[in-house]
Order: C-alpha cells, then structure tokens, then sequence
C-alpha cells in the first residue's frame, strides 16, 4: 500500500504565517494609533513680541499689539487677558476710550484653531497730568508682564517694556 500525503509545504505554510503576522501587526499598529491620538491632544499658545505705541492727547495711551499662535494640536480660547497680574477692564471687539485698559478679544474669547494665528489688542490708558488715568505707576520705560488665560485653565505670559 503507498501512501499519499497531500498537504502544504513548510515553506509555503511558514510564508502564509510570516505574511498573516505582518497584516494583524499593521492593523494593530493603526489601531493603537487613532486611539493614542484622541488622549494626546493639547494646546500651546506662543506670544510673538509686542508692538508698543504711545498715543498722546487729551488722555493719553498705550496701543500694545500681540500676535499669537497656536501650535499645540488643540484649539484654544483665550478667555482672560491680565496685566501685572490685574485682570483688563473690558473685553470689546471694538476698542472704547480706555478707562484703565481695555482689550480686543470679545466676551466669549479669542479662539485659535490648531495652527492658526491671531491679535489681541490692548489700550492701557496712561495717567495724565492730573493724576488721573489708568495705571498710576506706568510710565515709558517700565517692563509690564501680561498673562492670557485660556478656557482650558492654561496660563501664557510674557514679558514687554512700554515705549
């Protein structure tokens, strides 16, 4: 009596194995991926230089100028803009005569998608001859930190000198 085997051979069935192992290993790799990035997203707000201007008249003022950007993967909401630690008088997309200071980003924030860019500007009214005005202890010359507080509890500073 012969026998006769039929069956794959090793060569053919280790092939079939390697190639099944890589397909499971890519799909899982991808897999993992889409779930890793959805927990690592984050903000991050860089605060370019400031363009000082002094505006003088009958109540003189500051016109600061900050460009930021956003280059976390997050968007962000600058909600709060702070000067020496003190919050702005008023938010308002159109700028008022300025009572203490007054800032650009309107109440509900200044949203920066990821990538994007934005201004916020901010009028510091300066004390007059009087001794009345804004913030009594500014004059040219003085360094002033701002902070901006995004909605996301995170806080960005920098420093600028008045002009």
């Amino acid at each position: 009596m012969v026998e006769t085997r039929k069956g794959v051979s090793p060569v053919i069935a280790t092939v079939i194995l390697v190639a099944v192992a890589i397909t499971i290993s890519v799909a899982v790799a991808y897999w993992m991926g889409g779930v890793s990035s959805s927990y690592t997203k984050f903000e991050k707000v860089e605060i370019n230089p400031a363009v000082c201007v002094y505006v003088e008249g009958t109540a003189p003022y500051w016109n600061v100028t900050f460009t930021v950007k956003n280059t976390g993967t997050q968007q962000a909401n600058i909600i709060q803009v702070y000067l020496n630690n003190i919050e702005v008088d008023g938010y308002s997309t159109s700028i008022p005569e300025p009572k203490k200071a007054v800032c650009s980003i309107n109440p509900s924030g200044l949203l920066l998608q990821s990538g994007s860019t934005g201004n916020i500007y901010i009028l510091i009214r300066a004390p007059n001859s009087s001794g009345g005005g804004g913030y009594r202890t500014l004059s040219s010359g003085t360094t002033v930190n701002i902070r901006l507080h995004s909605a996301n509890g995170m806080d960005y500073t920098k420093m600028f000198e008045l002009t």
